[in-house]
């Protein structure tokens, strides 16, 4: 449960993948079930022509699905000069290695991640199967061998362009303390909770720390006591326990800048929380699992 007192106005923070209020419902779900998407029929999707550097790739196996262009898994990397490419049935996942030595890897039941050596890109949508062919959202994909993504809605093509550069992949890329607190409240504060609630939870912080209202730092907001305790795992000590697999994943795609929202600042849990405050006086944002946003 998240304990908070009054504060002032709070300025907004600016992040790179600011999600739609529409895409919460969607995510939630996708999180919650962490089912197998079923194979697609491909003939139900609209093809989109892709080119890179000025050249068609893909012969037409690129899609529409939701508003979001996938692109299959393998064909993709091969293209960029991957060199192993394998499934792994037990884990259902699928693995590529670039030309770099990087492991970029996706999994098929519907996750809302792939990872990049020991990076994490968000999706948004989920992975897919696709004629039981593993379909990935095409930005996080390309993001992982450093191309550029442009959209163009007039004749409805994607267009990919080099960068000369392919992204970082060691952890060193987060601030070792950052990481190590934010997978720590996450876990206290939501390891229950599904992924879209474990990184709503990790934005408040991260909101926080942006706000010249609260602390600058991941620490400085998870133990701050101005106003009062912020956080009650600080003080039942749960905010020292080893964070779950999928608290670490979440605070490092909080890190990568993902968010559900730039102005969530608040939440709780109503069935347990002693103090309602937060519901009194501030904006309702959204709610996830047993946690409700407020702005």
């Amino acid at each position: 449960m998240n304990m908070i007192y009054p504060c002032a106005a709070i300025k907004k923070r600016w992040r790179p993948r600011l999600l739609p209020g529409a895409f919460i419902a969607v995510l939630l779900l996708a999180s919650l079930l962490m089912l197998s998407i079923p194979a697609a029929n491909a003939a139900s999707y609209a093809q989109v022509p892709i080119t890179q550097d000025g050249k068609s790739i893909l012969g037409g196996q690129a899609y529409l699905i939701d508003g979001v262009t996938y692109v299959p898994f393998r064909a993709f990397c091969e293209l960029q000069g991957s060199g192993t490419i394998r499934w792994d049935a037990q884990a259902r996942a699928a693995y590529a290695t670039t030309a770099d030595g990087v492991t970029v890897c996706a999994f098929a039941d519907g996750a809302l991640y792939i990872r990049y050596g020991e990076r994490y890109f968000y999706t948004v949508t989920p992975v897919r199967l696709v004629h039981d062919r593993v379909y990935i959202p095409i930005r996080p994909l390309a993001k992982c061998f450093g191309l550029n993504v442009s959209w163009d809605a007039t004749t409805r093509s994607v267009s990919l362009t080099g960068t000369g550069a392919t992204p970082r992949s060691d952890v060193g890329v987060y601030e070792s303390d950052e990481l190590y607190w934010l997978a720590r409240i996450i876990q206290a504060e939501a390891g229950s909770e599904p992924l879209t609630g474990k990184i709503a939870v990790g934005n408040v912080v991260l909101n926080r720390v942006a706000s010249p209202e609260f602390p600058s730092t991941v620490y400085g907001v998870i133990f701050d006591r101005e106003y009062g305790v912020q956080f009650t795992p600080t003080i039942n000590g749960t905010i020292y326990n080893e964070p779950s697999v999928e608290s670490v994943v979440a605070a490092r795609l909080c890190l990568e800048g993902y968010t559900l929202s730039n102005d969530i600042l608040y939440f709780f849990n109503p069935s347990i929380a002693h103090s309602f405050w937060i519901s009194q006086n501030r904006p309702y944002a959204f709610r996830i699992g047993n946690h409700v946003f407020y702005r």
